[in-house]
Formats: structure tokens, sequence, C-alpha cells
């Protein structure tokens, strides 16, 4: 039985749901940044009556086309503040989203036990040392250092195993460990040090990873980031991220349907409203 924390994911559960509170400014969805502690306790209580499962606390942007690159020491500064803060007020599961392993294990002593890396676990060498140290749920985002290039589906799969397989080897059971397949972080040109380099169409890339989530899960649960991406402006002709509201609905269901088992959200009432219908229609016993 897979657990994100201490919440029961995939098999016969509900798809959870993940609110995303960022407290970096240089995050590409200006209405997501909260630095505030009383803007942050808000929120999230407001997240919390919507439904959310997890809060997901990130405090250093990690967008592909922006240069987002802060010292330690601030991320450290922002996501510890953020964490205490909503202890106060909630006790939802909290995920760090870090690939820094001063950060995870700065997050880790305030009590927390998921952690969110978008490298997975390919980043910070150091990183293994903390895994061992506490042992908590992961989320794995498939990452290369390298260019991939071939079926994208293909090797999507492969690097998703390679950061199971580093898992493993830290000491994560298999039941704690989720998986991601980086929607919006293969590009062929990107500013950040985050995304994967591919010599392919990124935009297609990452449509079909959509399409084929079922054979991405490789016997785990599956978390699925879409939100406001690039790909929705893309495929909507909007630049605005503010607009991307509708478009991020659709494949937020498209992405139930397929096979997602907890999704990554700006939009928590929006997003468990999209996917209760989404869920019914698709278990909703067939009548004439």
């Amino acid at each position: 039985m897979s657990k994100l924390g201490p919440v029961r994911v995939g098999n016969a559960n509900p798809v959870r749901v993940m609110g995303i509170i960022n407290t970096s400014p240089e995050s590409f969805y200006k209405k997501s940044v909260y630095t505030e502690q009383k803007e942050i306790a808000k929120t999230v209580k407001q997240m919390e009556e919507d439904g959310t499962d997890f809060i997901d606390v990130g405090g250093m942007s990690t967008a592909p086309y922006l240069r987002t690159l802060v010292p330690e020491k601030t991320e450290i500064e922002r996501v510890t503040k953020a964490i205490s803060t909503i202890q106060k007020v909630s006790s939802l599961p909290i995920s760090i989203d870090t690939c820094r392993s001063s950060v995870a294990r700065a997050a880790f002593d305030l009590g927390i036990d998921i952690l969110n890396d978008v490298t997975g676990l390919q980043y910070d060498k150091n990183m293994i040392s903390v895994l061992q140290d506490y042992t908590p749920s992961v989320v794995l985002c498939a990452f290369s250092k390298k260019l991939v290039s071939g079926n994208m589906v293909t090797q999507t799969r492969n690097l998703l195993q390679n950061s199971i397989s580093i898992a493993t080897k830290s000491g994560i059971p298999k039941n704690k460990i989720i998986v991601d397949p980086a929607i919006g972080f293969f590009r062929k040109k990107a500013e950040g040090i985050f995304s994967t380099k591919i010599n392919s169409d990124w935009l297609k890339r990452d449509v079909t990873i959509i399409q084929n989530l079922k054979s991405l899960k490789l016997g785990h649960p599956l978390l699925i980031s879409v939100s406001r991406k690039s790909f929705i402006g893309q495929l909507l002709g909007q630049k605005d991220p503010d607009k991307r509201l509708a478009g991020s609905l659709a494949a937020e269901t498209i992405a139930v349907l397929n096979g997602a088992d907890i999704i990554r959200t700006h939009n928590v009432k929006a997003t468990c409203d999209a996917i209760q219908v989404a869920q019914q229609l698709k278990n909703y016993k067939k009548g004439l």
C-alpha cells in the first residue's frame, strides 16, 4: 500500500490533490507566491477548506526558461518560515519542493516527511545521506543532466527508473516512492539548470507524456503537475499564466482519466471539482 506522507495514494484510493505554496518571488505564476506569514496562513486554511490533501512548499523557482538560482541560505529561510507558519494553522501533510540536501534537511528537522525533487535525486549527491537519515516519502521527477533523444515515453520511463533505483538504494521503501514525468521541464533551450535538454519538440513531448501516463507508472503512484504551465499557454495561444485556468483544468481532467493518482495544482477548489467529476464519469455504472 503506497503512501505519500501519511496519506494513502494510488490503486483504489481517490485521486489526491497537492496545493502549491511558492515563497519565491521569481516564480513564473505570481499569484502563487506568498511571502508574508498572514498571507501564507490564510491561503493554507483556504486550501484545506477547499479539499487539498497536501501542501507543497517551494523556496526557489525551477522554471526552465528563467534564471532563478538563489543562495541556499535564502531558500532555507523562505521554506522554514513558511513551514512553521503552516504548522501553526493546519495539520495537513507538507511536502518540501527542493533538490538541495541542506534545504531538505532543514525542512525535515521541522517534522515534515515528504520530499519533492524535480531532479529525481540527481542534482545534489548529498541528498542520499538526507534520505538515509529521515526516510521520507519521495516524489521523483524524470530528469537528466545529459541530452535526451529518441522516444520520449521510453526515455522518461528510463529516467524515472534511474531515480527509483537511487531512492531504493538510499533505503526508501517502494511504497513511499511516487513518480512524476516532469511536464514542462524537457526543453531544447533552457535558462535554468533544472531542466532536461532534448533535441525535439518540447510541446509534443509534454502532450505525448500526458497521453501515455499509465505506461510511466512503473508500479508506483503517479503525480502530475500541469497547472498553468507553458504547454497550456502554447495550446491556447495564451502567454499570461493567469489566463490558463480553464486549460489547466482540462489537462488535469485528462491526466486523471489517463491514470494520474495525485494532481499538484495552484487551483485547489477548481481542481478538486474537476477531479470529482472526472472520477465519477470514469467510474459511474453504465445505465441503459
